[in-house]
């Protein structure tokens, strides 16, 4: 279909092109559109059906962009039936006796070694002494009023135990630890008696005697 319409010359009856003035054949002056115009010739109509027919194709491609799914959400119909369709694998007991069939057992844990295992215990204490000056001290005598510093000494070194400092009669002495670590002690003499001092370190124990006299 040609975008220029023709018409029909009046005199000649012969269609000719609608730019032209005159007709080619036989020089007759176009009168409008001619003698017979053709009814599928109409420029504008053309124009105005082309215009519907892209917005109609506009709308149905935006109408399928809209609705189409999209590619990051995919059909959960399609991903449950790929699930169902893949093939589970089969249990260990199921493969028992199976020829061609690989049974993974579970890897035993690694047992612990024996230095591991074992807690490196502390030292324990062996051995208590209680010293005065430096040397042992399992007897002496003081006077009302008196205080006598004594120490205690523990077997093996670096062992980390309770001291515990007592007197067995609080009316002769008392004693009081004069450290933080407690490893030594003041004895102060109260009356005139006798009592026992002891220490104890982690169970180990040590006995001194005090005999407590008066002031001349």
């Amino acid at each position: 279909m040609s975008i220029i319409s023709e018409v029909k010359c009046a005199r000649c009856d012969r269609k000719y092109s609608g730019l032209r003035s005159r007709c080619p054949y036989c020089g007759a002056r176009r009168i409008g559109r001619g003698k017979y115009s053709e009814e599928a010739d109409n420029s504008k109509g053309k124009m105005f059906i082309g215009i519907m027919i892209m917005s109609v194709l506009v709308i149905a491609v935006g109408i399928l962009i809209f609705t189409s799914p999209s590619a990051e959400e995919p059909d959960q119909g399609a991903a449950q039936e790929t699930t169902s369709q893949s093939p589970s694998l089969p249990d260990e007991a199921d493969n028992t006796g199976v020829e061609g069939t690989n049974v993974v057992s579970p890897s035993p844990s690694p047992s612990p070694s024996p230095e591991e295992s074992t807690e490196s215990s502390a030292p324990s204490v062996s051995r208590v002494t209680i010293t005065y000056a430096g040397k042992t001290k399992h007897d002496f005598t003081t006077k009302v009023g008196d205080r006598t510093v004594l120490k205690v000494k523990i077997e093996p070194l670096g062992v980390e135990d309770d001291i515990v400092w007592l007197s067995s009669d609080r009316s002769v002495f008392e004693v009081v630890a004069s450290n933080a670590e407690m490893t030594q002690a003041t004895v102060t003499a109260i009356g005139k008696g006798t009592a026992t001092l002891t220490v104890s370190v982690g169970g180990v124990e040590d006995e001194c005697i005090v005999r407590v006299r008066l002031k001349s």
